[in-house]
């Protein structure tokens, strides 16, 4: 389930391309104004996703009616995809042309009975604190609230719709997307493989045992922030509680948004699964409004930690997947203390299990 491309397919069908896929900010991908049309990959299906007049969001498949031909090129794998202005979408190949909400416009010498026939084959489209997610099979989906809704009640304070993208970092990562997750979900490896964070945060160099995230994590003494100091001239984000201010918090949303909550910003990694051993890491640091158009605003305190953290996590990801894919290796033990990160397997697990996956 880790190196097989066999089980890839089957579970890029059955969980990836059948639940609500997180593919960005709001404002980073460009969506925020009306009239865009932006390229994004949602493991390997190509997906356009529009802002209309009114600043609408529709989404669509990549794919003319007509002969198949793809209305957009996408982004390759190492460029983030930025929306571009659009007033209509028209097929390269034979100009057949679309409303930015999907229907038929225009099909050049044809006679067409019934446009609405030929309009392009939807996706569901959403919102969260900021985030765009699509579903490709919107007749099953259910609303995207019961996906984040875990989420959305630990980080109900912090305001991440208003918050705005400070620095961005990108990663290609040469391990299944599942083993991030899992890495992310727990801290018995944060003594040994993050050093620098463990000084900031010394209950983590215990191995996370008895961290309650669902209060936050506090800091040491005189640090209240993810930043290589633990400070920052930053004020912390209007909105939350007496022990928010002094701790970190964090969530997952399956099966491909982490978010890390600090008193002054938040980190969000949206990871975009390319094959097996093979998944692109965005991780955007969001910020106040204020104080990214302050004049001095400068993110590196904040960039410089995660980048290093996020670099080791990626390293010691990499040699799982190198392990993992070992003809000796037959399945991992998990101690007590690494039980969240189970949770991947009680929720991928079911979903294999479906009508899409049919794994016993």
């Amino acid at each position: 389930m880790y190196v097989d491309e066999a089980a890839w397919r089957v579970e890029r069908e059955a969980v990836l391309h059948s639940e609500w896929f997180c593919v960005g900010r709001l404002d980073a991908l460009g969506l925020a104004e009306p009239s865009r049309v932006v390229v994004v990959d949602v493991a390997g299906e190509s997906v356009l996703v529009t802002s209309d007049e009114d600043r609408a969001l529709h989404a669509s498949y990549n794919v003319c009616r007509h002969r198949g031909s793809q209305l957009l090129a996408a982004p390759p794998d190492d460029a983030p995809p930025v929306a571009c202005a659009a007033s209509a979408l028209r097929c390269p190949y034979h100009s057949w042309t679309y409303a930015l909400d999907g229907r038929l416009l225009r099909a050049p010498h044809a006679d067409l009975d019934d446009t609405t026939a030929f309009a392009l084959d939807p996706v569901g489209v959403d919102v969260w604190g900021g985030f765009v997610f699509v579903h490709l099979t919107p007749q099953r989906a259910a609303p995207l609230a019961e996906a984040v809704a875990h989420a959305a009640g630990t980080l109900a304070n912090y305001g991440l719709a208003d918050l705005v993208v400070g620095a961005t970092f990108r990663y290609e990562v040469a391990a299944n997307y599942k083993v991030l997750l899992e890495n992310y979900n727990e801290c018995y490896h944060c003594g040994p493989v993050h050093p620098e964070l463990c000084r900031l945060v010394p209950s983590f160099a215990g191995g996370g045992d008895d961290l309650d995230w669902d209060a936050g994590i506090p800091h040491r003494e005189g640090a209240w922030t993810f930043t290589t100091t633990g400070t920052t001239t930053r004020a912390p984000l209007p909105g939350l509680d007496e022990e928010e201010r002094t701790r970190h918090k964090g969530d997952l949303v399956y099966p491909n948004l982490m978010v890390s909550a600090s008193a002054d910003h938040v980190a969000a990694f949206v990871l975009r699964p390319h094959a097996p051993d093979r998944t692109t890491v965005e991780c955007s640091l969001l910020f106040a409004r204020q104080a990214v158009e302050a004049a001095d605003f400068d993110p590196g305190d904040a960039g410089d930690l995660w980048d290093l953290v996020n670099r080791q996590d990626w390293a010691v990801c990499e040699s799982v997947q190198r392990g993992m894919s070992s003809r000796s290796y037959r399945h991992g033990w998990f101690a007590p203390m690494e039980d969240d990160s189970l949770d991947i397997r009680r929720w991928l697990l079911p979903r294999l299990a479906g009508p899409a996956g049919g794994a016993s």
